[in-house]
């Protein structure tokens, strides 16, 4: 391709609302343009990395065995409420209606539109396993789109999904797209980490992210120093505390006037967090729960929200409330004789003398022992808190880490969850219905181009790993408007790589150098190839690769062959 016939409109400084590097550096490469928040428009450079990502996403799939299909964005209302998901989704669901006032949205995912596919094709157990999956729009009314197309409202996802009539069936197809999503980010020479995850609003058991990592990415990573262990900071657990030790102090009830904090309550008592707990007081399904903390741990409000009988979304309790059945205010709860249910997390059941409020204004209880003032065998023990940096790991594989990560992936195990809401049956072996369980599989096509970004770049601009890169060769000639003896190397150059396979941009327009150099580093192709009178006069060229410091002089019937 000539530069000069491109519709690429670089950017010499910062976008001032973009807040992240690939944001910024898609802004400024000509890869996208706004056309609303959260809307983009494809540029012909940033359309070549989309689709070059699509191809290794659909030829891997189609290699595992997936079948491809294409549903509509525009999906009609009856589905999403037989599935009892039209008021659960919320402002994020785009709804609207036809002329015909009927009800329709613009499709944020399409479980309810496969599963319709699927009762209405597939009847018998010999049909499956089946597992499709397509490349799609989606779109999905954020509050606050930001982070450029890593948080847009419109985007392009890969989402599949699978029906099973048993266990082993699923687990066989579960485990091939989880190593179907690793041989595809391999491919794209990205540095991933595949990791235990929360379903979220998908519903269903057991699911697996799969993030690129990058400092700027959103979410926390967390892995084990000497093992395989990987969670997301929603999933993530240490392993088990032993038992709590003996008790070796005696109950005392101690005024604490205005303490209201840990840091208070320690500051006064002279204590360190690891020795008091914290009550807090959420909604449950038949009253008020609390749940018990260490002083110096969060609480991981996603593992609270599945505690059996707690409302979810988790639902923190008023003030008013919390007086009510306690008898006393936030700031002086604790466990000893608590009127209300109990979780108790593990690191605190592990506890002996510890401090805690005394369910009395202005009071706290020293010395508390689980055995002898609490009841421990009353409540339950749970993992219900947020893992630290060095927390030991599951199964004695070293200390809990944390990097950042950017999903780019998500696998899930879905269960009946659809098909069960949907009616869905098959006729097994035996002549009976039973209803199919189900996998999903998503991927964030235009999600993966800002991932592939933020993991590669420098102060200079985007560095494309080969595999991704919308060309693989930058063919800078230089004053080609001026020299007929530069304007005929960059000619028959660029011809040759053509006849060779070779992906080359051309860059013929009538800049000045700087001008040439500095897109050529914003760009970032792979491989350049300067073109200039003084080299041409002695049969070399420049070479460089993108991260070189420095270029190297190449004999010019030569150069080529450095990229075949």
């Amino acid at each position: 391709m000539r530069q000069s016939h491109l519709l690429l409109p670089t950017m010499k400084e910062n976008p001032a609302d973009a807040d992240v590097i690939s944001h910024r550096l898609m802004l400024r490469a000509g890869l996208i343009r706004q056309l609303a928040s959260g809307l983009y428009t494809w540029l012909p450079l940033g359309l070549r990395v989309l689709r070059k990502i699509e191809a290794i996403i659909r030829e891997e799939l189609q290699a595992s065995g997936a079948q491809e299909v294409l549903m509509p964005v525009v999906q009609p209302a009856e589905l999403w409420q037989e599935s009892g998901r039209w008021e659960k989704m919320g402002a994020e669901m785009l709804r609207m209606q036809d002329r015909h006032e009927r009800d329709f949205c613009l499709g944020p995912t399409h479980e309810e539109v496969i599963t319709d596919l699927f009762r209405r094709e597939i009847q018998s157990y010999r049909q499956l396993p089946v597992n499709y999956f397509q490349i799609q729009t989606k779109f999905r009314d954020e509050r606050r789109p930001r982070f450029g197309v890593m948080r847009a409202r419109e985007f392009t996802m890969k989402d599949g999904y699978s029906f099973h009539t048993d266990q082993a069936s699923f687990d066989a197809t579960y485990q091939a797209m989880f190593d179907c999503y690793g041989r595809i980010l391999q491919r794209m020479a990205l540095d991933f980490r595949p990791v235990e995850a929360d379903t979220g609003n998908i519903g269903g058991a057991n699911s697996h992210e799969f993030h690129v990592l990058a400092s700027s990415g959103e979410d926390t990573i967390v892995y084990a120093s000497a093992g395989d262990y990987a969670a997301n900071l929603e999933k993530a657990e240490a392993a088990k505390p032993g038992p709590a030790p003996a008790p070796c102090n005696n109950l005392v009830k101690v005024p604490t006037p205005g303490v209201k904090t840990i840091t208070q309550l320690c500051d006064q008592l002279s204590i360190s967090a690891q020795q008091t707990v914290k009550t807090l007081v959420v909604a449950g399904e038949n009253g008020l729960t609390a749940i018990i903390l260490r002083g110096d741990h969060e609480l991981n409000e996603v593992k609270a929200a599945k505690l059996p009988g707690v409302v979810a979304p988790l639902q923190f309790a008023k003030d008013i409330d919390i007086t009510q059945a306690m008898g006393a205010h936030p700031g002086f709860l604790g466990p000893v004789n608590c009127p209300i249910p109990l979780y108790v997390d593990r690191e605190a059941a592990a506890l002996a003398d510890f401090c805690c409020g005394a369910n009395e204004d202005g009071l706290h209880f020293t010395g508390v022992n689980w055995s002898r003032d609490c009841a421990l065998e009353d409540s339950q023990i749970v993992d219900v808190r947020n893992v630290v940096e060095g927390d030991p790991a599951p199964g004695g594989a070293g200390t809990l880490k944390f990097l950042r990560g950017i999903e780019v992936g998500h696998i899930f195990q879905l269960g009946t969850t659809y098909s069960k809401a949907m009616d869905v049956s098959v006729l097994d072996q035996d002549g009976r219905n039973i209803t199919p369980m189900m996998g999903c599989y998503g991927m964030g096509v235009t999600h993966l181009v800002a991932a592939v970004i933020e993991q590669n770049h420098d102060e200079h601009g985007i560095a494309w790993p080969v595999p991704l890169a919308p060309y693989h060769l930058h063919l800078l000639a230089l004053n080609y408007h001026k020299s007929n003896l530069v304007k005929t190397a960059a000619d028959k150059m660029y011809n040759a790589a053509l006849e060779l396979g070779i992906e080359v941009l051309l860059d013929d327009r009538d800049e000045r150098p700087g001008v040439k150099f500095a897109d050529a580093d914003l760009i970032g192709l792979p491989h350049r190839i300067v073109i200039g009178e003084r080299g041409l006069k002695n049969d070399v060229v420049e070479y460089k690769q993108r991260l070189d410091k420095a270029p190297q002089e190449v004999p010019i019937d030569q150069v080529l062959s450095l990229l075949t």
